[in-house]
């Protein structure tokens, strides 16, 4: 089966959309990832070095592994949970699964369509309504203009903004934010669903419709990806867990086992896992 996007270094190759899906089929495959990045890092001169510069700064590089190595496959059929500490490069990860960024090394074959709900308003237009905007989410994920409509009564009402839907984006809370996020990328029944941390934001009375709607989906065959903090609702959704540090996959297995580990790990070295948010 040959995937429908495949990402190899700086280049997208596109191929035939596969037309169904079994348990246990590869949905996403992860080989030898790496994503590396230069900062330029302005330093402020000491004295003896300004007279001797005449004033100027001197400019210092930075060389960030985002990513390094990783090697991942995602089946239809499961969750997989992604934890690690801010900097791990989950959301990095993400991305790059999703073709936002593209990978230095390394490959990534997708066998699916993906939807995504990667950080708050992430794809909307502050400017446009939120009528609008499911417009336009519903088309980013491949959908036709009468699909959306036909689904448009469906993420409204989960969504729960009543005429606000037609307001614009900008007068929008966080929390309004999140929900309209949400319900567009979990109502078009994606083939793969990759969920970054959304569900950290809004009342707890749609934190728990979202849940319950995470597990609704992982009932179907489907891929699903998510990333949290939350080891309670990691533990609760998901029957594979994967822990970054520092770009790197430390373990892979059964949730409360690699939550255990991860959490141990927390109490030795958290303050050398925290790294500037990758």
């Amino acid at each position: 089966m040959a995937p429908i996007t495949s990402y190899q270094g700086s280049v997208i190759l596109l191929s035939a959309s596969s037309s169904s899906h079994r348990p246990g089929d590869i949905a996403i495959s992860v080989q030898h990832l790496g994503l590396t990045y230069t900062t330029t890092i302005d330093r402020r001169p000491t004295l003896k070095a300004r007279l001797r510069t005449l004033g100027r700064g001197t400019k210092h590089t930075r060389v960030v592994k985002a990513l390094d190595d990783v090697m991942l496959d995602v089946s239809y059929g499961s969750v997989l949970g992604v934890v690690g500490a801010n900097g791990a490069g989950k959301s990095t990860l993400m991305r790059v699964i999703s073709g936002i960024l593209p990978p230095s090394s390394g490959r990534v074959e997708v066998y699916g369509k993906v939807s995504t709900l990667l950080a708050l308003g992430v794809g909307f237009s502050p400017s446009l309504s939120g009528r609008e905007n499911v417009e336009l989410g519903g088309l980013a994920a491949g959908m036709s203009r009468k699909e959306i409509a036909a689904l448009f009564d469906e993420i409204a009402d989960f969504a729960e903004l009543g005429e606000a839907i037609d307001a614009p984006m900008r007068t929008y809370s966080s929390g309004m934010y999140a929900r309209l996020g949400f319900s567009v990328a979990a109502t078009v029944r994606p083939d793969i669903l990759i969920v970054d941390e959304a569900l950290s934001t809004g009342d707890a009375h749609f934190r728990e419709k979202s849940l319950n709607r995470i597990k609704e989906l992982r009932s179907d065959v489907r891929a699903l990806i998510l990333v949290s903090h939350s080891m309670a609702t990691v533990r609760d959704l998901c029957n594979e867990v994967a822990w970054l540090d520092k770009g790197r996959l430390m373990m892979r297995g059964e949730p409360n086992e690699v939550v255990d580990a991860y959490q141990s790990f927390l109490k030795v070295g958290k303050s050398a896992a925290i790294d500037e948010g990758i």
